[in-house]
């Protein structure tokens, strides 16, 4: 979110196959991947819509198979959609502010079952008498709880038959229509995720979560009025125009969600970019804002591959929807991402080239790892927001959120400067639901986690980083990480100091603040007074000690705080000669004896900026006595305070 034919398509339900060799230029070269997900939940779906009723009409068939260890006797639904229908549901009634959405729609959206049929050989059991779509005292309705007639064994898979009405809403941050506009997401009727021990990680449509499901295969055939163009997940396979409709099939495998959209207002581009057939669907007027998303994407498809494993699927579809729908930008479904801003932004201020890197992101983090975003969120937007900042770094340098106008800002600096007002209020590693506000998931999830994965990179080494969220991206490719396979892989690869540093900043509201609290320096003597030498007593006086030229010192560094980073202090003497020391940390505080031809001058605690979850940078620079007070050589708190806000409001 800021967001081939079947045959070739389909898993095999043994051992999972392994991808090709990688490139050479792979972040993580030796570690394999798995080619492809096991089929788990797959959905056989026709969808008609009316654009003038802003309805859907759905049926089909879904193929379920229990990949648990234990029989199950029910299962849950998903019915999205549902979270649009009234303000007693769980979507609505959050009073989630400080992130986009949220608003009371004009026009209500529902999804409604119409039938829900087991095929159990020749036995047909009619499910939709006995479905639960309440808790008792809540009226939410959009987790429903589905009795079998029977258990399912492990192993087992059934049939179910489905067909359902929806009534889109007017766009309500992730889905609905504006005017002819329309954004079909989470749309159907969606088997909630079977873990393996047997139970099912079910949860009502929260405003700030939605992502977990078991993967499979989607042949969905959409079918619009002719003088509308389709945008969906997966190739299209078969496409057919009959009495004034447009009938598109579209076929995806490896894949655990589906959305599309269909509007008359769109303009195309085409262009296949690293072996991807890329398509970007547009309002009239966008030609610059298209092109740069194709430029994005000319950068991104083999960064990406590069350092988390090859894009799998043929097609990527990349939507920018109608400034009036604008809270339909920012999203991520699989193989289509919907992007966004406003016509006139310029080229400098790169979130039009931010959104579209995030959003193409989520086909790694979210897409090809399937953690589970209503429990863990940070697995999701926050090593995707990561993972955005190292691109657009990659890709532009030091002014990657802003270069314009004398300003040059870096998007993950920015980032960090947004995460340092919300770091003592809530940890990052809780539920979507947990969070008491979207302002704090959103500095939290997205950009805390980003710079504390961006400070462990610029503590231990970025060609660690790398390769540590390299073998993650590639060992759990389709396998559902968590928050310990994360951190397990940043021990292995980084070592036990960094996963400790993320284990605490996660979980524990981890902070730090390194700071000078003392500095001295005086020309250097020897030692004076009375010693005792060859039997004889002697009286060496202070005045005799001097040692010509020569300056002795000390700069004493405090931290404070339960991150633990190693950090370089920089000593600078009046001569303009500098020195650095690294303290590793671990203790709560350093002294950094100096001696040299020249006074010291100054100090400066992590002069790189490394640390960027230091709570107050400014404080890592000091004067010694009797020198002239100066400032710290550091960015302006102030621009990038103002920046941060800037790139908060305009980016995913």
């Amino acid at each position: 979110m800021t967001f081939l034919g079947a045959a070739t398509s389909l898993a095999a339900d043994g051992p999972l196959a392994l991808a090709g060799p990688p490139g050479a230029d792979d972040a993580a070269p030796d570690v394999e991947m798995a080619a492809h997900a096991p089929n788990v939940a797959s959905y056989t779906l026709r969808a008609k819509l009316d654009p003038t009723r802003h309805t859907v009409h759905g049926e089909g068939t879904i193929t379920w198979r229990n990949a648990s260890s234990k029989a199950v006797s029910e299962l849950w639904m998903h019915l999205y959609l549902n979270a649009f229908k009234n303000q007693s549901s769980v979507f609505m009634r959050a009073p989630i502010g400080g992130f986009r959405g949220g608003h009371i729609p004009s026009e209500w959206g529902s999804i409604d079952l119409k039938r829900l049929v087991l095929v159990d050989g020749e036995t047909r059991h009619d499910l939709l008498p006995t479905i639960e779509l309440r808790r008792p005292g809540d009226e939410d309705e959009t987790d429903a709880r589905v009795p079998l007639p029977r258990e399912v064994a492990p192993g087992a898979e059934i049939a179910l038959e489905v067909e359902w009405d929806d009534k889109l809403p007017n766009i309500v941050e992730r889905t609905g229509y504006d005017g002819s506009f329309h954004m079909v997401g989470q749309w159907f009727p969606k088997i909630a995720k079977l873990e393996a021990d047997g139970s099912f990680a079910h949860f009502p449509f929260h405003h700030l979560g939605e992502f977990y499901a078991d993967y499979g295969t989607y042949d969905v055939t959409i079918d619009v009025p002719d003088d509308f163009i389709v945008g969906a997940t997966g190739p299209v396979t078969e496409t057919r125009r009959e009495g004034g409709r447009l009938v598109e099939r579209h076929v995806q495998g490896d894949i655990h969600d589906f959305a599309w959209t269909a509007w008359d207002g769109y303009r195309v581009k085409k262009e296949t970019i690293h072996g991807v057939d890329v398509t970007v669907l547009a309002p009239a007027g966008y030609d610059d804002h298209v092109e740069r998303e194709l430029e994005t994407m000319r950068f991104a498809l083999p960064h990406y591959g590069a350092r988390y494993g090859k894009y799998p699927y043929p097609v990527l579809t990349l939507v920018h929807p109608p400034v009036t729908a604008s809270e339909a930008g920012g999203m991520e479904y699989p193989t289509l991402i919907t992007t966004g801003q406003p016509s006139w932004l310029p080229r400098g201020l790169w979130f039009v080239e931010g959104v579209t890197i995030h959003e193409f992101g989520h086909q790694y983090f979210y897409g090809l790892l399937a953690s589970n975003e209503d429990a863990w969120p940070f697995l999701d937007e926050g090593l995707n927001s990561y993972a955005e900042n190292e691109a657009m770094a990659a890709w532009k340098g030091a002014g990657s959120g802003i270069h314009f106008a004398g300003l040059t800002i870096g998007d993950v600096e920015a980032q960090a400067e947004r995460a340092r007002h919300f770091g003592h209020d809530e940890k990052i590693a809780q539920g979507a639901g947990a969070f008491a506000t979207g302002s704090a998931y959103g500095a939290l999830v997205y950009s805390r986690t980003a710079a504390l994965l961006e400070t462990i990179a610029r503590a231990y080494g970025k060609a660690k980083m790398d390769r540590a969220l390299g073998v993650y991206a590639r060992r759990f490719r389709f396998r559902h990480p968590t928050p310990n396979d994360l951190i397990d892989t940043i021990r292995a690869e980084i070592g036990p100091g960094a996963a400790d540093n993320l284990r605490a900043g996660l979980f524990d509201k981890g902070w730090v603040d390194y700071t000078i609290t003392q500095t001295s320096s005086h020309p250097s003597h020897g030692a004076a007074g009375m010693f005792d030498r060859d039997g004889k007593r002697e009286t060496i006086s202070p005045d005799k000690t001097a040692r010509p030229n020569r300056y002795d010192g000390s700069v004493l560094v405090v931290r404070r705080g339960t991150l633990r980073f190693p950090v370089e202090i920089e000593l600078v003497a009046t001569d303009g000669s500098r020195s650095r020391v690294t303290w590793d940390g671990e203790a709560e505080s350093f002294r950094v004896p100096y001696s040299g031809s020249a006074a010291l001058r100054s100090a400066i605690v992590d002069p790189d900026d490394r640390i960027l979850l230091d709570e107050h940078p400014q404080n890592n620079f000091a004067t010694a006595p009797g020198q002239a007070t100066a400032g710290a050589p550091r960015v302006l708190e102030r621009g990038m305070f103002w920046a941060a806000t800037l790139l908060g409001g305009l980016a995913p």
